[in-house]
């Protein structure tokens, strides 16, 4: 049996599709299969896609009829993927020289059922950053092979599954297939992570996630960002139903939950400016209905200051706490680059160049990048 399948969704990425099948194809480790699917692009990916196949047989190319989203593509990947374990990567990103074999090793080392790996984002204009998994040693290294019980700083890394390479046969009886709508990477990520009996960490950047200006969450404006509600209820419905989940798991959960619909509310270019009431309502349901009956002890600094808000459902003081923040954030940046805005004179440099998304561009950026299907 192949040990590893890759899984690559397919829509709308030709300008970047070569390049994430050449870091697949073009490494050292061999025994692989990679299943792309053609989610009904129109820009031509197809006809890299037969190139590619063409001259590799461990390509395989899947075609569908009609656009079906991210998270159906990848459920159609892994109907058709025989590897003993597999790896769903965007078709946008890529895998940097030598990750297959550092993940290759790993898994035959330790045959766990999930593999979480470091990962860089790279950030138009060349900047990037690094996501190590060093909190989730919480000081001390973590074994070979753990649970989310026994590691639940884990938690702490976000819920992509680009980072997560998966023992297929455990998956599929898992039956945890991706949901619709945007953010299905919420109720997938977290039941996985809850399942799995044997996870283990390579703290290495296995996995270059590209963090686009334009076709991602993070860019779009609009009322679909309320999808991520269902997701969330998924994964809240799961706990409910599996009492053996300890209490200060729940209690970490939700807090989680809590910080990203804050996120997703509090990033300027997501939900409608008309809908963020609405949006924070949604919100203080989900928190009231769902607060740890034992007792809930929220962050420290200003997200605890918003998770109480969130209890008072007090939106005005939200939204104000928000407007002084993103003001204090416009005067950090033109502390840092005086000249932002100023006309120069002839001759003289012009203004310091600010990083869209980067705080000194005074907006927020948190950890959030999730990508529609």
């Amino acid at each position: 049996m192949t040990l590893l399948s890759v899984i690559v969704p397919v829509y709308q990425v030709r300008e970047y599709l070569a390049d994430c099948l050449d870091s697949v194809l073009g490494q050292s480790f061999r025994d692989l299969e990679l299943v792309a699917v053609d989610d009904a692009s129109t820009d031509g990916c197809a006809a890299v896609l037969a190139r590619y196949a063409a001259r590799d047989p461990r390509l395989v190319v899947v075609t569908l009829g009609r656009n079906q989203g991210l998270g159906a593509a990848r459920n159609t990947g892994l109907a058709r993927a025989t590897g003993e374990y597999v790896w769903f990567v965007d078709g946008d990103d890529w895998l940097p020289e030598g990750s297959l074999a550092a993940v290759a090793e790993r898994l035959t080392r330790a045959r766990p059922d999930l593999l979480v790996t470091a990962y860089t984002r790279h950030y138009p204009g060349g900047r990037a950053r690094h996501l190590s998994l060093a909190q989730v040693g919480a000081g001390r290294p973590a074994p070979e092979t753990f649970t989310l019980r026994e590691r639940p700083a884990l938690l702490s890394v976000l819920h992509i599954t680009c980072n997560k390479v998966i023992r297929r046969r455990f998956l599929v009886d898992l039956d945890l297939p991706f949901r619709p709508g945007w953010y299905e990477d919420v109720s997938f990520s977290f039941p996985l992570m809850l399942a799995a009996e044997r996870i283990t960490l390579l703290d290495r950047c296995c996995y270059a996630y590209r963090q686009r200006s334009e076709g991602a969450i993070t860019a779009t404006v609009s009322g679909r960002h309320f999808e991520v509600f269902a997701h969330w209820d998924r994964v809240l419905a799961g706990l409910d139903a599996d009492p053996e989940v300890p209490a200060d798991l729940r209690h970490l959960i939700f807090q989680r939950m809590i910080w990203h619909l804050l996120q997703v509310l509090g990033h300027p270019r997501r939900v409608p400016p008309e809908r963020r009431r609405e949006f924070f309502a949604e919100i203080v349901t989900r928190y009231r209905a769902h607060l740890p009956p034992a007792g809930y002890q929220p962050p420290g600094g200003t997200l605890g200051v918003k998770h109480r808000l969130l209890g008072r459902g007090a939106y005005g003081l939200f939204a104000a706490l928000q407007v002084a923040r993103r003001a204090h954030l416009g005067v950090v940046a033109r502390v840092r680059h005086p000249l932002a805005g100023a006309h120069p004179a002839a001759g003289s440099p012009g203004p310091a160049p600010t990083v869209p998304g980067s705080r000194a561009a005074g907006t927020v950026s948190g950890e959030l990048t999730d990508r529609p299907g």
